[in-house]
């Protein structure tokens, strides 16, 4: 099945879809460690049916050194006990920001408070970054129906270059 729609063929649509990228780059810059910000990606796009996004954290995640296990029991990540204590924090903020509608209250002050234990500012503002910018490319995917299986990683940069 194709996608419904080709960002790239908006000229609106791929200028933003080129800054996403650049933000991209920004975010794999930060403190907040790849592992975390991989499974971050691959959590928010599981809990939004993004398969687009799942393909591609799982083949980021795998190509950056993680496990297999690990990245099969991120659906499951309370049921576990292979992640640290400060991933499990982002797990749960991750969660949180995202299931907005499930938990008006967004983040609550539990969540926050282990986020801050383990990680400083700049990670901290990294991670809200992150999680506000994968629920949006999730969204530009899901409403493209856009479909997992092809990603390779590293072809994001050949195409909005």
């Amino acid at each position: 099945m194709e996608a419904r729609f080709n960002l790239f063929d908006s000229p609106t649509a791929a200028k933003v879809t080129k800054r996403f990228y650049s933000i991209s780059q920004v975010m794999e810059q930060s403190t907040l460690p790849k592992s975390t910000q991989e499974l971050v990606s691959l959590r928010a796009s599981q809990i939004n049916g993004c398969g687009w996004c799942v393909d591609i954290h799982v083949k980021d995640a795998t190509a950056a050194g993680e496990t297999a296990l690990r990245l099969n029991l991120v659906a499951v990540w309370r049921e576990t006990t292979v992640f640290t204590e400060a991933e499990r924090a982002a797990l749960a903020f991750t969660e949180e920001g995202t299931r907005l509608a499930d938990a008006y209250h967004g983040v609550s002050d539990e969540t926050w408070t282990e986020v801050r234990k383990h990680y400083d500012d700049d990670q901290t503002g990294a991670l809200i970054c992150l999680v506000a910018l994968i629920n949006a490319a999730n969204r530009l995917a899901v409403i493209t129906q856009q479909k997992g299986g092809s990603y390779e990683p590293g072809m994001f940069a050949k195409v909005v270059s």
